[in-house]
């Protein structure tokens, strides 16, 4: 073994609950928390109370929506999602006769016991659609085209968001496909000690990766070097988009390395293997909770329905928790707009 490698088997091991293979969940479906009766009724009373108000979301804030007993079970989640495995699956919020804006304030109202809402896009969007926009783009790469892979229908590869935690609620599931895979990044990090720990050099040393429209400027890269892999204070955080990093070293003029270029493929081809990735469907009114820098999540391409109204829709947050997990100083300034600074809303 080179010297190099030899220093990063000195890294510690992730051994908490964040370090998951996909086997320790396919048959233990306590991922998923269903809402019951008596859930729903409050969810149901929280609403009636903005319909009173003349409220909607996103124009209302946690003390609008009180959840006296359910926020005490949110709270356990958010926990969970923050110390434990950080991803969750919450199930049953659909009811018949509820129309999309009652499920999208339901949402608004439900994301607001994780953290705060922060912008998404550039426009200043803090309730995002996810659904194939019909845009064009040559050579199956959206970002080549500034298009957002979110906003196709493509397969998206394993990847996170630029928040602590993200949150997808299903409006419409596709006609087939868009199965959504989740990857615990720190188990991913615990494979390169054993099989490629000369990787973690140039994933620790990080990456000025595109920014793909959310800075100042539309071109815009990261002032800093992102790793891939960061500790802070004891914890391990994860930041990864492979075209990202590839299209921010091509911006920058400075070429990935053949050594940072394996390391790069080798962090996607690993979240990929069936070892570690969890596959699950999304139903109507299912909402998606992840952990940003625990958990790397992917998307299968679908088919979806010609009818406009039919349509795969998932409604997205991008939330920030308050004193959430300890950051790497460049890994906090992710997005060139300061520590845990979110989008840039250009106008």
């Amino acid at each position: 073994m080179s010297e190099q490698a030899s220093a990063m088997t000195s890294h510690p091991r992730v051994d908490d609950a964040s370090a998951w293979l996909a086997e320790d969940w396919r048959d233990d479906a306590s991922w998923i928390e269903h809402l019951d009766g008596d859930d729903i009724n409050e969810i149901e009373a929280a609403l009636n109370g903005l319909r009173e108000r003349g409220l909607k979301g996103p124009y209302f804030s946690r003390d609008d929506f009180q959840l006296p007993r359910l926020g005490e079970r949110l709270a356990g989640i958010a926990e969970e999602m923050e110390n434990g495995r950080g991803f969750v699956l919450i199930r049953g919020l659909d009811r018949a006769g509820w129309s999309d804006q009652l499920l999208a304030d339901a949402y608004w109202g439900l994301g607001l016991y994780f953290g705060d809402v922060i912008v998404q896009n550039s426009q200043g969007d803090r309730l995002g659609r996810v659904t194939d926009q019909g845009e064009a783009f040559a050579g199956g790469d959206p970002y080549k085209a500034g298009i957002r892979g979110h906003r196709t229908r493509i397969e998206l590869p394993p990847h996170s968001d630029s928040a602590d935690l993200v949150g997808l609620l299903c409006l419409n599931p596709a006609r087939s496909g868009g199965e959504s895979g989740v990857t615990s990044a720190c188990a991913v990090y615990n494979e390169f000690l054993s099989r490629h720990p000369e990787y973690l050099v140039p994933l620790m040393q990080g990456f000025h990766i595109d920014l793909v429209g959310k800075g100042r400027r539309a071109d815009e890269i990261s002032q800093r070097r992102i790793p891939v892999f960061s500790w802070c204070e004891g914890r391990l955080s994860c930041r990864f988009n492979k075209r990202q990093i590839e299209l921010g070293a091509e911006k920058a003029g400075t070429p990935l390395s053949a050594l940072e270029q394996a390391a790069v493929d080798a962090v996607q081809a690993i979240a990929e293997e069936p070892k570690f990735r969890l596959l699950m469907d999304f139903r109507r009114g299912d909402i998606q909770l992840l952990n940003n820098f625990v958990i790397l999540h992917s998307r299968a391409a679908y088919e979806d329905f010609s009818a406009p109204e039919q349509k795969r829709l998932l409604l997205r947050l991008w939330l920030n928790v308050p004193h959430g997990r300890p950051l790497d100083a460049a890994l906090a300034d992710r997005l060139n707009s300061g520590p845990r600074g979110g989008v840039t809303v250009r106008t």
